[in-house]
């Protein structure tokens, strides 16, 4: 049902990212995958060819909305068409938590461009060609911090991740009559990165301990266990899914 469907995936060099960029391959998606780091896009590219699939790399910025047009008119003038959107990018910018008083502007709006600009900036540069198309299916990729509060205790990270929640909603509320879905994915926390490694390492051995026996199913995520619900999501048999939060964490929160 999903082959040759033609997604873009930002953030796809490793990570939560390179294992969204797997899944769909797998099913026959031609995958178009973003990130800073080229060596990193190079080994997302080796694992998916190694399973016989696509995988076009760019060296991409999301917090530039220029490069998103144009990325987009590429995608656009090669296939001719852009069946799914995936904004994973996203994350800390390598912050550890700080007392309110002392987190810097700076800092603070790094955050919120990455992730809450960089997703809105994706929605905004793929919406035309999918409503010529008359079908999408957008996917943001937000957090339990977005739903709560940030376990690491990052300001910005959380409040990011709440607007990304909320324009998932809005924008699920304006392009539903366009045959366009817009759903949500918050993680639970899930090792898929030196950032959440050093997390995982800060929390020590007692409160790591806390926090699986806080999860309903006693263990962490892992990058695959989201990677399932985004393929689920991005399906044609999700037309009838659009403005939801789902959380992909085991339990832990309920509601």
């Amino acid at each position: 049902m999903m082959q040759n469907q033609v997604a873009l995936v930002t953030g796809a060099g490793h990570g939560l990212g390179q294992a969204i960029a797997l899944a769909l391959a797998e099913v026959g998606c031609r995958v178009f995958g973003g990130d800073l780091s080229w060596d990193e896009l190079q080994s997302t590219k080796d694992l998916v060819e190694r399973r016989k699939g696509f995988f076009q790399p760019a060296v991409f910025d999301v917090c530039d909305a220029q490069a998103w047009n144009q990325w987009i008119e590429t995608i656009k003038s090669r296939e001719s068409r852009l069946e799914i959107l995936v904004n994973n990018a996203g994350g800390v910018a390598g912050q550890t938590h700080q007392d309110v008083e002392f987190v810097d502007d700076r800092l603070w709006d790094k955050v919120i461009k990455i992730n809450l600009y960089g997703a809105f900036y994706g929605i905004r540069a793929v919406a035309p060609l999918m409503k010529t198309q008359h079908y999408g299916r957008i996917i943001n990729i937000s957090s339990g911090a977005g739903r709560s509060h940030s376990l690491t205790g990052i300001q910005a990270y959380t409040s990011a991740k709440a607007g990304q929640i909320g324009l998932t909603r809005q924008m699920a509320a304006e392009l539903g009559p366009f045959g366009i879905t817009v759903n949500n994915v918050a993680p639970g926390f899930v090792r898929s990165n030196p950032a959440t490694e050093k997390q995982w390492e800060a929390m020590g051995e007692e409160g790591q301990r806390k926090l699986v026996e806080s999860i309903p199913v006693r263990r962490l995520g892992t990058p695959m266990d989201i990677a399932h619900m985004v393929r689920f999501l991005a399906s044609p048999e999700t037309g009838y899914v659009t403005g939801q939060v789902i959380s992909v964490d085991g339990g832990h929160s309920m509601f």
